[in-house]
Parts: structure tokens; C-alpha cells; sequence
């Protein structure tokens, strides 16, 4: 079976790796969505505040030309005058300017949500070496991206052409019409337009961003070493972690070698398995010191002999005690006599021992 080449993306990306990608500003975004909001903005202006817009310019103009006899030519009054027709302007367009400013907002805020990241205009040198430009000028997204405004351009000029063709006649009339006939006439067909416009980029914005997102995701994909990197980076290496748990359990051997000593007897199986339990008068029960298999079971017998621990042989005993007892915890009740007994005996033992040398 072939092996999957270390360089190649074939793994999902992770969360983490969703969320750097994120944090720099790398995100599934399409300008095609941004684009949909501002014309579906403008076709509501154009649709719900044009009457308004062109009322009251045609008000603010209409008393300039009505007086313009009034006005002196002098620099102080075509200032004024100036001001006067800025104001108007503004005044009229500062609705709209504000929806289509909340428009480019919104899109940008439906695709992504609010990013914070100063990587997309952090100067790199790769942004200037005519080498990456060129291969991002010929870059298959750059052909793509060149592609649809090509195909954008043909369509919505053929819609708008569909739209307006109908109303041929009316387009050489408007030159003689009655200026406020000819901004009902202007609004009507501007909101068709519009209105056409878009319902086609609807589509293609759809398009578009299930592209740009599926582009991205293919993008955000994963190499067999990017996903090792990244787990021995939030793991950490798996032979330090080893050595690491390694040095714990020795540490935690010499600890429990250091309480053989304070044992008062050792019970063995009689060289796979040893167990340390120390009995005192007013316990309740006798407590695992230590214990261990093989060579721990060696070391423990080692430290007991060393300090005149008694040993005991019983491996039915031995191999209960240990499958049963954790480090400095009483022993289970279903031992107790089992122990007492051996504990009786070491006791005994003892007292005969200090008798004798009395």
C-alpha cells in the first residue's frame, strides 16, 4: 500500500489551525457578497429616498437660479454661494452615503464577524519581489478573479441592454421632457436596473463565496507532519513526555524504597512480588509502604534485608496484597487475618529474639 507523501495536504485542519488562521486575518470571504449589499443598498435608495433626494435639490437649485441676478459676483458671496450648494448636496446624500456605508459593513461582518489583525498590512518583502507578483499575477485565483469580472461584466451589460432596450424611445425623449417628469422617469428606470443587477449578482455571489470557501478550506488543509508538529506543540514531544513520566515513576520509586525502612514486615512471592506493610498498636490496619514486581520486588527485599526488615514467603498472599493495595492505603478488610497472623508470627518472632539476647 503507497505511503501518503509527508508534503501533501491530505488531513482536516484543527481548530487551533482555524483559529491562527483567523487571528491573521485569513478568512473565507467573497467580494461578491460585499458587492450584493452595496447594490441591494443603492436600489433601496434609489427606490425609497430619490424622490425625496431630487426634491430637495431641485428646491435648493431652484432658489439659487431663481435669484441668481441677486447674487453679487464679488469672492465673499460665491463662497457663500458654494457653501450653500455643498450643504444642499450633503444634506441629501447623507442618507444614503450612510446606508451604503452600513451596507459594506454588514457584509463584511455576515461573512466573517469582527476581526481584529494587522497581518494582511504588515509590509512584507515578499508583497514587493516582482517574482511573487508575478506568480500571483498568473495565480490560478487571479485568473479565477479575472474570469468572473469578465463574466460579470458581459452579463450585467446584457441585462441592463434587456432592460432598457423597451424603453429606447423613451431614452431620445428624455432630452425634451420636463425635468420633474424626467427624475420620476430616471427613478423608475434606474430601480429596474438595479432591480435586475441584483438578482443576478444574488446568484453569483453565491457562487462565488461557496467557491472562495471551499478555495479557503482546501487552503486551511493539513500536511501528515503539520498535524504531528502541531499535536508534539500542544502535547508536547512524546519522547520527552515519556522520559519525563519515566523520571516520576523512578522518583516516586526511591520515595517508596525510602518508607521500606519504617516497615514492619515484607511479604514476597518469594521473587515476583514484594510488599511492605507497616503495623503499629492503635492502627486500624496494616498500611502498604511499598510494593512492587520484579526488580522493585528485588530492591524492596534489598532495603529490607539491609535494615533487618523481616520477609515472609506466602505468594498467594503476596499476589492479593498486591493487585488490591495502593501505596499508603490500610490493606482490605478480606486480608486482615491473613496479615495478622504473619504479623503475629514477626511479633513473636521478635520477643523470642530479644529474649534470647536478654
Amino acid at each position: 500500500m503507497a505511503e501518503t507523501p509527508q508534503d501533501e495536504k491530505t488531513e482536516e485542519p484543527t481548530q487551533k489551525k482555524l483559529d491562527d488562521s483567523r487571528q491573521k486575518g485569513d478568512v473565507a470571504k467573497s467580494q461578491e457578497v460585499n458587492s450584493w449589499f452595496i447594490i441591494l443598498a443603492a436600489t433601496l435608495i434609489v427606490v425609497m429616498f430619490a424622490g425625496d433626494m431630487g426634491t430637495s435639490l431641485t428646491a435648493s437649485l431652484k432658489f439659487i437660479m431663481s435669484n441668481a441676478h441677486d447674487i453679487p459676483a464679488d469672492a465673499y458671496s460665491m463662497t457663500q454661494l458654494f457653501k450653500t450648494l455643498c450643504g444642499a448636496v450633503l444634506s441629501a446624500l447623507a442618507l444614503p452615503f450612510i446606508l451604503l456605508v452600513i451596507a459594506g459593513i454588514a457584509g463584511n461582518l455576515i461573512q466573517v464577524g469582527i476581526i481584529f489583525s494587522l497581518e494582511p498590512i504588515t509590509p512584507k518583502l515578499s508583497k514587493i519581489s516582482p517574482i511573487s507578483g508575478f506568480k500571483r499575477l498568473f495565480s490560478t485565483t487571479a485568473l479565477v478573479n479575472f474570469a468572473k469580472s469578465l463574466f460579470k461584466l458581459v452579463v450585467v451589460t446584457t441585462v441592463i441592454a434587456i432592460i432598457l432596450w423597451p424603453n429606447r424611445d423613451a431614452l431620445d425623449a428624455m432630452i425634451a421632457m420636463d425635468p420633474r417628469a424626467l427624475m420620476g422617469l430616471t427613478q423608475n428606470m434606474a430601480s429596474k436596473v438595479l432591480g435586475g443587477v441584483l438578482a443576478l449578482l444574488t446568484l453569483i455571489a453565491v457562487a462565488d463565496y461557496a467557491f472562495q470557501r471551499h478555495t479557503w478550506w482546501q487552503k486551511q488543509r493539513m500536511t501528515p507532519k503539520e498535524l504531528r508538529d502541531e499535536y508534539k506543540q500542544l502535547e508536547g514531544d512524546p519522547q520527552i513526555r515519556a522520559k519525563l513520566r519515566q523520571v516520576r515513576i523512578e522518583r516516586g520509586r526511591k520515595r517508596m524504597l525510602a518508607n521500606v525502612p519504617n516497615a514492619s514486615v515484607v511479604i514476597t512471592n518469594p521473587t515476583h512480588y514484594s510488599i511492605a506493610l507497616q503495623y503499629e498498636t492503635g492502627m486500624d490496619a496494616p498500611v502498604c509502604l511499598a510494593k512492587g514486581i520484579d526488580s522493585v520486588a528485588l530492591r524492596i527485599r534489598e532495603a529490607a534485608k539491609a535494615h533487618n526488615i523481616p520477609i515472609v514467603e506466602n505468594p498467594p498472599l503476596a499476589r492479593a496484597l498486591h493487585a488490591s493495595v495502593e501505596i499508603d492505603e490500610p490493606i482490605q478488610p478480606e486480608h486482615y487475618q491473613a496479615v495478622a497472623e504473619i504479623i503475629g508470627y514477626v511479633l513473636r518472632l521478635a520477643n523470642r529474639q530479644s529474649g534470647k539476647r536478654q
